[in-house]
């Protein structure tokens, strides 16, 4: 007899809203923990990236607080999630939100990058599951705008990529203002650099749940190609050619973008995601992705983690990364769920020993082959090829009808040489300028968005 969610306790409600995106059978990750999570419990979940985690919390979490009949209050939630990024704050909302409106709960996002006002109405309004970012609800919380003595759970996810961005000084403040009986879960790849001692301090007697040994081997293929220089080039834009999505990545901001300009130029539509982009590029670049009308996302390392968007086929490790963590991270992006995925490290010549220790640190077995853009290898890889969409011309901007020619613009319509004269100083300056209580019902609510300060 198979585990379905309602098996593990879960409300009706929920499991309708479940069956209703298609999953009716729980995750390894899940089945593990909802037992213990679901009767309140402390807990320390540990899984490989894409094995559900978010479901896992995000499931206890509603039915919980629904279950306590806490009472939402101005400023002072009573769920919160800490998460390390935009990114992956914008879709831990995206999942709790159908869960929280099925059972009266509303939910938003809190984090840098864009203004606090909307945040601050949310705050002023009453909502009562925060997702965040640590940056952001510091300086909120400094300001008074939201205070943590009613929360009641709260999560940690990804809490390794929280101690590789140095966040865990902020993470243990925000915990710190959280009360101490309050039930807390942990998510997390590993329990190193710092992970371990935040459990320690925080979580009372947790259970722990790993996945890594139980969960089916993930369908997730590695391949090194081994290219000359000169050739890398048109290799990548073979692998970036093929009709199902794939996740390009590069090691700096400066190539993500120069090469989706590239490719899009070329007939192949692509869009970038870095750190460059303001939080409205971000958003528009990853629903473009997940949309019709393009197929490929050149990114840094900025989406290596956080990022969800169904059906990637292939990721490209364009520039091999710098250690190990990233290379697991990036490539966790296809093979999510149970589906399957290919990954594919292009290496150069001289990048052959550090591509090598890469992925001996990774526990990835892998020969590498020698290989150019005609190769069956590459060939067999990318299949049939998308058809080639011509780009877009960009708007041309029309001058102001009393525009002057070019070569007469400057002070007074003169051009420089021609007797222009500068202003004076004085010209320049004037022309310069509680707890557990009786909860009122409202509808669910999200603040899209994505990542850390």
């Amino acid at each position: 007899m198979s585990t379905t969610f309602a098996s593990l306790g879960v409300p009706a409600e929920l499991v309708r809203v479940l069956a209703a995106e298609g999953k009716t059978e729980p995750f390894p990750i899940q089945a593990e923990t909802l037992g213990d999570t679901l009767a309140g419990k402390d807990v320390i979940g540990s899984g490989k990236t894409g094995s559900g985690k978010t479901l896992a919390f995000a499931i206890p979490m509603v039915a919980g607080l629904a279950e306590m009949e806490v009472t939402r209050r101005p400023g002072a939630p009573t769920g919160l999630v800490l998460a390390p990024t935009r990114e992956l704050a914008t879709q831990i909302a995206a999942v709790l939100t159908p869960l929280a409106k099925a059972l009266n709960l509303t939910v938003t996002t809190v984090f840098g990058g864009v203004r606090q006002n909307r945040q601050e109405e949310a705050f002023r309004r009453g909502v009562d599951i925060v997702v965040a970012c640590p940056g952001r609800l510091e300086d909120l919380m400094g300001q008074g705008i939201v205070r943590l003595d009613d929360v009641e759970i709260t999560v940690l996810d990804e809490a390794d990529h929280m101690a590789d961005l140095g966040f865990l000084p902020g993470v243990t403040r925000i915990l710190a203002a959280t009360p101490r009986d309050g039930q807390r879960m942990l998510f997390t790849a590993t329990l190193d650099n710092g992970v371990d001692k935040v459990a320690k301090r925080f979580l009372s007697k947790p259970t722990v749940h790993s996945t890594e040994e139980t969960t089916a081997p993930v369908q997730m293929t590695h391949h090194v190609f081994e290219v000359d220089p000169g050739a890398k080039n048109d290799l990548v834009r073979e692998l970036a050619s093929g009709r199902g999505r794939r996740i390009l990545f590069t090691r700096t901001k400066h190539q993500a973008k120069k090469l989706a300009k590239k490719l899009t130029d070329g007939g192949i539509p692509a869009v970038d995601l870095h750190g460059n982009l303001s939080q409205a590029q971000r958003d528009r670049n990853l629903k473009a992705f997940g949309g019709d009308g393009v197929r490929v996302l050149v990114a840094t390392d900025v989406a290596a983690r956080g990022v969800h968007v169904d059906g990637v086929e292939l990721v490209v490790h364009v520039d091999p990364p710098a250690e190990h963590k990233a290379y697991l991270h990036r490539s966790g992006r296809t093979a999510r769920a149970g589906s399957s995925g290919d990954v594919v490290t292009i290496c150069l010549p001289d990048q052959r020993r550090d591509v090598a220790g890469l992925l001996r640190k990774a526990n990835i077995k892998v020969a590498p082959t020698r290989v150019d853009a005609a190769s069956v290898e590459v060939d067999d890889l990318i299949g049939a090829r998308a058809e080639f969409v011509a780009p877009q011309p960009k708007p041309v901007q029309n001058p102001p009808r009393n525009a002057a020619p070019r070569g007469q613009r400057g002070n007074g319509g003169r051009g420089r040489g021609q007797g222009a004269r500068r202003p004076s100083d004085g010209q320049r300056r004037r022309g310069g300028a509680a707890r557990r209580g009786g909860r009122g019902a409202a509808t669910a609510g999200s603040r899209s968005g994505a990542g850390a300060r």
